[in-house]
């Protein structure tokens, strides 16, 4: 591996990292940094860059297990008492956790082939990431101003339903998981803190698997010339997610949602006003 294609590694890997869990669109971003600047299609094949980008998605995933490592022990009955859980006893439960997961999984699967054909277009990302933007506002903004759901072991399985649910417009890319889903605990009443706590712990399992289908689809193309670029990208990513995630967990209830939507609408705009028109 040359100097050039080390550093697209790092810079990419460093897009996904601070990018998948915030609010903001990682597919969005990857639009302007990789397809528009980098080109990473060009380094190798539009497939390896196709897998690539699945492979530094698993290098997020990885920070989050990281970050998250008490709770899922918790959730798979490995670990009994953690930091935040309510005095009555009542904790966050795997059930709850897969609630929350389905309608989005379910629908995913339906309608995989269609997104893919119709829906992955940096038009169809512009949009998403305004119609994001007004939700997380709208959130900021309708969300009780004192919520009753400050940790996740408060949440319901209604709760955990709706979320779910509101969880579905990410399908359209460019409405960023994170945004959708954080937007929806806020609205059914939990603080940005939780919200987000759920959303990045909902985020591992549907990552994963979404990553792990796109990989054994795509592992021919993990070959002795692109392994080096692949270790680069996802140490790259899991290093940057892993900052982001511990940042954005400290900075979240204090700034809320609405300045992230506003960063959403202007990187809407510089895709639409420097490369489409």
């Amino acid at each position: 591996m040359n100097l050039w294609e080390l550093f697209v590694a790092v810079v990419l890997g460093f897009v996904e990292g601070l990018t998948e869990f915030a609010p903001v669109s990682s597919t969005g971003h990857m639009i302007i940094v990789d397809d528009f600047i980098f080109k990473s299609k060009e380094l190798f094949s539009q497939e390896v860059a196709n897998t690539f980008k699945v492979v530094i998605q698993l290098g997020s995933v990885l920070a989050a297990v990281f970050v998250f490592k008490d709770r899922f022990l918790n959730l798979l009955g490995l670990k009994k008492n953690i930091d935040g859980q309510t005095e009555d006893g009542s904790r966050f439960k795997i059930t709850q956790l897969i609630v929350g997961l389905l309608p989005a999984a379910v629908l995913g699967l339906l309608f995989e082939d269609y997104i893919d054909e119709y829906l992955f277009s940096t038009k169809t990302v512009i949009i998403g990431l305004v119609l994001g933007a007004f939700l997380m506002i709208a959130a900021d903004y309708l969300g009780p101003r004192k919520p009753k759901i400050d940790t996740l072991d408060k949440i319901t399985y209604k709760h955990a339903l709706i979320v779910g649910l509101i969880q579905c417009i990410s399908l359209w890319p460019g409405f960023s998981r994170s945004g959708s889903t954080i937007s929806g605990g806020v609205l059914v009443g939990m603080n940005h803190r939780t919200a987000s706590d759920f959303t990045f712990i909902m985020a591992v399992p549907i990552m994963f698997g979404a990553s792990g289908i796109s990989l054994l689809k795509n592992w021919e193309y993990i070959t002795s010339d692109t392994i080096p670029f692949f270790i680069v990208g996802f140490i790259s990513a899991f290093v940057f997610a892993l900052i982001a995630i511990r940042f954005f967990l400290k900075l979240i209830d204090k700034i809320r949602l609405t300045p992230f939507a506003i960063y959403r609408i202007v990187i809407a705009a510089i895709i639409y006003f420097v490369f489409l028109r």
